[in-house]
């Protein structure tokens, strides 16, 4: 397996752990109770994205990572969201949820621009899709508590 491909799927495997911990924390932090079970749900997903991932490396002969980023030189959102939305509402928690989506979908952007092998690609751009959705959710959710507190 070439340093490259290690690469990008730990870098997606970090990705889908601090999504993990950020869904579990707006869930965890939301005062609407029908808005916590979507969230965690999400972090399951996100669980077993990386399980997939995890997976894919040690296939391929590579050593897959465990934890979610922590590293100065990675910024992931996810990482402060518990610092970032204590005390916060509804709408301002799906806000910093919208945000760390972007970013997912940003690390899975530019893993998507890589050669990545045919098995490979096809769980990525997969994954991508869920990543999608998920952003498209939190996005709704934030649009309908918006018009909900106004």
């Amino acid at each position: 397996m070439s340093d490259n491909l290690v690469t990008t799927l730990n870098d997606l495997i970090e990705t889908c752990k601090d999504g993990e911990k950020g869904f579990q924390t707006c869930a965890e932090d939301m005062s609407s109770p029908q808005l916590k079970q979507p969230f965690q749900a999400r972090a399951a997903d996100c669980a077993s994205a990386a399980r997939e991932l995890q997976e894919l490396v040690v296939m391929h002969g590579g050593s897959p990572e465990k934890d979610g980023s922590v590293s100065g030189t990675l910024h992931r959102r996810w990482v402060d969201i518990k610092s970032s939305i204590a005390g916060k509402d509804d709408v301002s928690i799906l806000n910093e949820c919208e945000r760390g989506e972007d970013v997912a979908m940003k690390h899975y952007r530019k893993a998507l621009e890589t050669d990545l092998p045919a098995d490979v690609r096809m769980i990525v751009e997969r994954q991508f899709h869920g990543v999608k959705q998920n952003h498209d959710m939190v996005k709704s959710l934030r649009d309908r508590a918006r018009a909900a507190a106004h």
